[in-house]
């Protein structure tokens, strides 16, 4: 522990007590850290399914308006080809499975 200061002058304090009385003054000023948990997935894993294929397509919508307005030029570039890819991609199976439930309520 830091020394106490002196009180009549008689001896400085030395580097590591002085970072010591630092470190132990910013400890003390902090506190108790407040960490929150990351509240928990409630959905079932159908439900989840679902919510990421809904959020796929919507995405590819998306990425469809982007390459419909890009630029004739740019559509043989990195960026053209890689909308292009996404939007061929037939999402469409992915919306017609049925997960299954499990523990025999299927």
């Amino acid at each position: 522990m830091p020394k106490e200061l002196p009180t009549d002058g008689s001896e400085p304090l030395s580097n590591d007590e002085r970072q010591a009385r630092y470190h132990a003054r910013k400890a003390e000023q902090a506190g108790a850290i407040i960490r929150y948990r990351r509240p928990a997935d409630r959905r079932t894993r159908p439900q989840r399914w679902h919510d990421a294929v809904a959020e796929l397509l919507a995405l590819q919508a998306d990425y469809t308006a982007w390459a419909a307005a890009l630029p004739e030029a740019l559509h043989g570039t990195a960026t053209g080809e890689a909308l292009q890819a996404i939007v061929d991609l037939d999402l469409s199976e992915l919306a017609d499975i049925q997960p299954p439930r499990g523990y025999g309520r299927d």
